[in-house]
């Protein structure tokens, strides 16, 4: 019997997010999780994410949405702004798992991660990098990709968030 197919993601969420707010809309990651699962084969998607107390509804919605966060502390930069850089958490996890999973998404624009794509993809473990934005994504990323990049723009009908509208119900 032939073993299912049982791939990785790995979410830059910071880079992931900017990315979209950037498009103007918002991700439901509800429906990027079933899209991950549905399109990739996904089993296991990490989302990397800076911990904040005050986002503890987030971070439960996120984890019943079906992600596993890896939380990175965070502390404010010098212009008060909270940073929580989770590059190296990310690359660290595509190795621990790099046994147990047949192929690894890689979700950020970030060039930082070219030489893991580089590493994943010379090796036959990389199924694709998702980019939310083809202009902020890093033209070091494009070009170790290849043709395994994809970008979440083209997706926003299928991945957009929009508010539940209420009826206003009227006695008849």
């Amino acid at each position: 019997m032939e073993k299912q197919e049982s791939n990785f993601a790995f979410i830059d969420s910071q880079n992931l997010n900017l990315g979209i707010q950037n498009l103007g809309w918002k991700l439901n990651y509800r429906r990027f999780r079933v899209y991950l699962k549905e399109k990739y084969k996904v089993s296991i998607a990490y989302l990397f994410i800076g911990y904040i107390p005050a986002n503890q509804d987030l971070y439960s919605s996120l984890q019943e949405a079906g992600y596993v966060l890896v939380f990175k502390p965070t502390l404010p930069d010098k212009n008060g702004e909270v940073k929580g850089n989770v590059d190296a958490d990310l690359v660290l996890q595509v190795m621990i798992d790099y046994k147990k999973y047949n192929k690894a998404i890689i979700v950020t624009s970030d060039g930082d991660f070219y030489s893991l794509v580089k590493y994943l993809y010379k090796n036959d473990k990389l199924r694709c990098v998702i980019s939310p934005y083809i202009k902020t994504c890093s033209v070091l990323l494009k070009k170790t990709a290849k043709e395994k990049i994809v970008f979440i723009e083209n997706l926003r009908k299928k991945l957009e968030y929009k508010m539940k509208k209420h009826r206003v119900r009227t006695k008849p």
